[in-house]
């Protein structure tokens, strides 16, 4: 109970310091990262919560769920179609780099043996554009950037999970149940993807039969219920649940816009809660002793995994691309790791190898200080693309030829979902 008041004051202070946060470098994520850290046994002493709790799992994993699903939703597929090739160097050329750049200093700074190295690079390729919502989420900045970012962000953490299993596997003895069989790992992506596009294109076709529909004020619920299904049945299944929820969100923009449109502040919303919860648990983590635990080499690979290993990785990616320099640069600077990172890095930390908790200090200070850079440089960035009332531009879509809904949609009106 003493965590749900601390997370409801949090909350408060966070609403009522968001109109400024959202014009000056302030952050709310941080105020979240930082209030967690307060409160945890680091400092006060208020929340008791260690690394193995089923709380600290559920709460990223969740929050990582639901941003994704709602990250998806900003994804037009026909503009995708038409403009994958920019994602796809990302994907395929500026992920790899980076993960094999961080795996080499974790090895030659941090002193880890060469396969947690690179477990350690792996955890840490992952993006996550949350914490630059002042440039993802605004319509005054160029849409393939965003699309750029958003796609990029949807897919990489689905792409590097595969890759985290397979070291854990080949990093010593484990004490958990870590099934990495590549067969195994391919059919839990290959389900993922098919549950995430098919179960929004079910609840489509069920609404469009002629008894069934509905009320108006519900139907945001509609993909709520969706996402929430869809939750379940991946963990009940074994599937990959990011990269479902993803396509999910994907898949449902594409068949019902107007869905999308009514669902999307309560997405927000408690996208927004989620991300709020998981940081606030995860900030009770980061006591002292965590970062003085981390070595002058390990400080190293963080300052350079940021700074260094994401841009250049990015940048060498998108070398002979039409996208301007100055996007290039925002996209390569803002690559932010977040909660895949966490939930990953507590995998790591529960599979019981050899150097788990050498690998899971490094991955954890080096999260604090990514959302601690890049969620206090949104604001001033986004002002070099003109985004000027940043407390009152509406959030950024790719479907602008969707309009705003000023009534509720009958249910024969929504056309899907």
């Amino acid at each position: 109970m003493v965590l749900i008041a601390v997370f409801g004051v949090a909350l408060l202070v966070a609403v009522l310091l968001s109109g400024l946060a959202a014009r000056t470098v302030l952050s709310t994520s941080l105020l979240f990262l930082a209030g967690g850290a307060l409160v945890g046994d680091g400092f006060l002493g208020l929340v008791h919560i260690t690394p193995d709790s089923g709380l600290v799992s559920v709460t990223a994993d969740l929050a990582l769920f639901s941003v994704l699903f709602t990250d998806g939703m900003h994804v037009s597929l026909p503009k995708l179609r038409a403009h994958w090739k920019n994602p796809a160097r990302a994907l395929g050329l500026g992920m790899p780099l980076a993960f094999l750049f961080t795996g080499l200093a974790a090895h030659w700074l941090a002193g880890l043996d060469w396969t947690t190295a690179f477990l350690v690079g792996a955890v840490l390729a992952p993006t996550d554009p949350v914490f630059a919502s002042a440039i993802v989420g605004r319509v005054a900045v160029p849409a393939k950037l965003r699309q750029l970012l958003n796609v990029e962000s949807g897919i990489n953490d689905g792409l590097a999970l595969p890759v985290v299993l397979v070291l854990i596997a080949a990093s010593g003895p484990t004490g958990g149940t870590v099934d990495a069989a590549p067969g195994t790992i391919a059919v839990e992506l290959l389900l993922g993807l098919l549950l995430g596009v098919a179960l929004p294109l079910l609840v489509n076709g069920l609404v469009r039969f002629r008894l069934l529909g509905a009320e108006p004020k519900l139907q945001p619920l509609l993909p709520l219920a969706t996402g929430v299904i869809l939750y379940a049945v991946c963990h009940l299944t074994h599937a990959n649940p990011y990269l479902a929820a993803f396509s999910a969100g994907a898949v449902l923009a594409h068949v019902s816009p107007e869905a999308k449109v009514s669902f999307e502040p309560l997405g927000e919303a408690l996208a927004e809660l989620a991300k709020f919860a998981a940081l606030l648990v995860f900030g009770a983590l980061l006591t002292p002793q965590l970062f003085v635990g981390l070595s002058l080499g390990g400080y190293a690979v963080v300052l350079l995994a940021i700074v260094l290993f994401r841009p250049a990785s990015l940048l060498l990616s998108l070398l002979g691309t039409r996208i301007s320099r100055r996007e290039k640069l925002v996209a390569a600077w803002f690559g932010p790791k977040g909660f895949a990172s966490v939930v990953y890095g507590l995998l790591v930390l529960q599979s019981g190898i050899p150097q788990a908790q050498e690998a899971f200090t490094l991955i954890a200070v080096c999260i604090a200080f990514s959302i601690i850079a890049h969620s206090s440089t949104d604001v001033p960035i986004a002002r070099a693309f003109d985004v000027e009332d940043l407390a009152g531009v509406p959030a950024g879509d790719d479907d602008a030829e969707v309009p705003p809904m000023k009534t509720a949609p009958t249910a024969e009106g929504i056309g899907g979902l």
